[in-house]
């Protein structure tokens, strides 16, 4: 999953959230470095990719990116579900889309020793041009797929991705509604382990 997913997947804790955001940006052992609350962030960021990685929902959609932009269709389908979770945020959250963008920001920043350089570089841009709000139109979602398509290391062409959202928004907008469904129940029971082992009662 991409960004507003993660930042919404960390049910409103901040130390989550920061580590929702970082994981990343962060290898191996340096996980050690960061407070417990913000490891658990880390590790509940990986348990979604993973989990996402292997759901047979995620894979249909990435079965209409493959032929074009084979491995890349990874990434693009998180952004994909993005755009869908923004534009149907009040589905999910009774907070203003606009209003979570500007307090995730805020939380991040009010952790500066918690963030990687290389987060920090890439977090100017998304709070200048504020990302999480902006995956709610076609116009930002198009944004963020340029974004990544200058930055891969081959010519990936994700910024053509888009074309197929058009084309098949209907059909992936009902397979992110069932797949987002099986993620939050996930990700929660995840976190709840991971808080519970950490501090058993």
């Amino acid at each position: 999953m991409n960004f507003l997913a993660h930042a919404y997947l960390s049910f409103g804790q901040e130390e989550i959230l920061v580590g929702n955001f970082i994981a990343d940006f962060v290898r191996g052992k340096e996980m050690e470095n960061y407070p417990k609350k913000v490891q658990l962030g880390i590790q509940l960021h990986r348990a979604i990719d993973t989990y996402t990685d292997s759901h047979p929902l995620v894979k249909q959609v990435q079965s209409f990116l493959i032929p074009r932009f084979g491995h890349y269709s990874r990434v693009i389908s998180d952004v994909f579900f993005d755009y869908f979770l923004a534009k149907n945020w009040n589905n999910y959250v009774d907070t203003h889309l606009e209003q979570f963008s500007l307090d995730s920001y805020r939380i991040l920043s009010s952790y500066p020793h918690e963030l990687p350089e290389a987060f920090r570089r890439m977090f100017h841009w998304m709070q200048t041009q504020n990302w999480l709000y902006a995956y709610r139109e076609p116009v930002g979602i198009q944004a963020a797929l340029d974004g990544l398509s200058r930055r891969a290391r081959f010519d990936s062409k994700m910024n053509e991705s888009t074309q197929v959202l058009w084309e098949k928004e209907e059909e992936i907008e009902a397979i992110f509604f069932a797949f987002f469904v099986n993620l939050e129940t996930f990700a929660s029971t995840t976190l709840l382990e991971l808080i519970q082992n950490h501090d058993p009662a």
